[in-house]
C-alpha cells in the first residue's frame, strides 16, 4: 500500500513539474502571407462521402464568415474572372477529410451523444499552385443545434485563422471592425 502511495505522489509531482516548466514557442507558421485579396474555391469532398447540403453550406457560411471578418480584404468566389488581375492573390482550397454525422434527437436527450463533426484540409496557394500554408481545420456540433450547425462552427474557424495568417495590405483595419 505505501508504494502505491509513494508511487502515486511520485507521479503527482512529476506532473506538476511538467505542467509548471516552461515551454518554449513553436514558430508554427513562417511570416504572414501578404494578401489582399482571396479566391475561394469549391469544398471538395473526393475521399468522404458528404451529403450535397453539407458541401455547399460549408462553402456558403465559409465565404460568409470571411466576408464578415473581413476588414480591406476582398473575397472572390470560385470561378469570378475579375479576380484574376488581382495583385496579392492568395486562393483557398479546401478538402473534406473527415465527417462523422451525428444524431439531433441524441443531442437533445443526452449532452454526450449524437455530436456531428467535420475535419477539412484547408490550402492557401498562389493563382499559379504554389502552397502558402496548409492548416486542418475541424467543426462540431455537440449539444444543440441542428446537423449544418457543424459547417457554421468549421466557417468562424477557418475565416478566424485565415485571418491570423494573411497580412492586409497597409491603412487596411483589422478583421471585425
Amino acid at each position: 500500500m505505501n508504494r502505491i502511495l509513494r508511487r502515486t505522489a511520485w507521479l503527482s509531482v512529476s506532473a506538476m513539474l511538467l505542467c509548471a516548466c516552461p515551454v518554449p514557442a513553436q514558430k508554427d507558421s513562417p511570416s504572414k502571407i501578404k494578401a489582399a485579396a482571396i479566391q475561394v474555391e469549391m469544398i471538395q469532398s473526393d475521399e468522404i462521402t458528404l451529403p450535397a447540403e453539407f458541401q455547399m453550406a460549408l462553402y456558403e457560411n465559409l465565404v460568409r464568415q470571411l466576408e464578415r471578418q473581413k476588414g480591406s480584404l476582398r473575397i472572390y468566389r470560385a470561378g469570378d474572372g475579375s479576380a484574376a488581375n488581382v495583385a496579392n492573390l492568395v486562393v483557398l482550397h479546401s478538402t473534406v477529410r473527415g465527417f462523422k454525422a451525428g444524431s439531433e434527437r441524441a443531442r437533445q436527450v443526452t449532452t454526450f451523444a449524437g455530436a456531428t463533426s467535420i475535419a477539412i484540409h484547408c490550402q492557401f496557394t498562389t493563382p499559379n499552385g504554389e502552397l502558402l500554408l496548409e492548416r486542418d481545420v475541424s467543426g462540431k456540433v455537440r449539444f444543440f443545434g441542428g446537423n449544418l450547425r457543424a459547417t457554421h462552427d468549421f466557417a468562424k474557424r477557418a475565416a478566424r485563422m485565415t485571418y491570423q495568417n494573411l497580412s492586409m495590405p497597409s491603412g487596411s483595419e483589422g478583421p471585425g471592425t
